[in-house]
């Protein structure tokens, strides 16, 4: 389900305001990357066995998605790669009926 109408954001490129788009999605995390250390490694924490939770995704917060993970900005730098209850046609068929997919 997208809501498109749920909040709206100010624009820090402009002085408007935009309407927020999500969708709903059943996820668990699969691992967060917090950064990298001094020796430019990658700093990870893995998820743990969670059940899948329901969650209203800001489409903003999506930078990719794969056939096992979404991809998603998270604050402080991180980025969490959550595991979805779906397939990945499922949700492309859907980012797509609501406009959000360049073919």
């Amino acid at each position: 389900m997208l809501n498109n109408s749920l909040l709206l954001y100010w624009s820090a490129n402009s002085h408007w305001y935009e309407k927020m788009k999500f969708i709903e999605l059943e996820v668990k995390t699969g691992f967060i990357v917090h950064g990298f250390d001094a020796n430019n490694q990658e700093i990870i924490e893995q998820g743990t066995d969670e059940p899948f939770v329901k969650k209203l995704i800001a489409i903003q917060r999506i930078q990719s998605i794969s056939e096992e993970y979404i991809l998603v900005s998270s604050s402080h730098s991180s980025v969490m790669y959550w595991q979805y209850n779906c397939s990945m046609q499922q949700l492309k068929d859907r980012l797509a009926k609501a406009g959000l997919i360049i073919e």
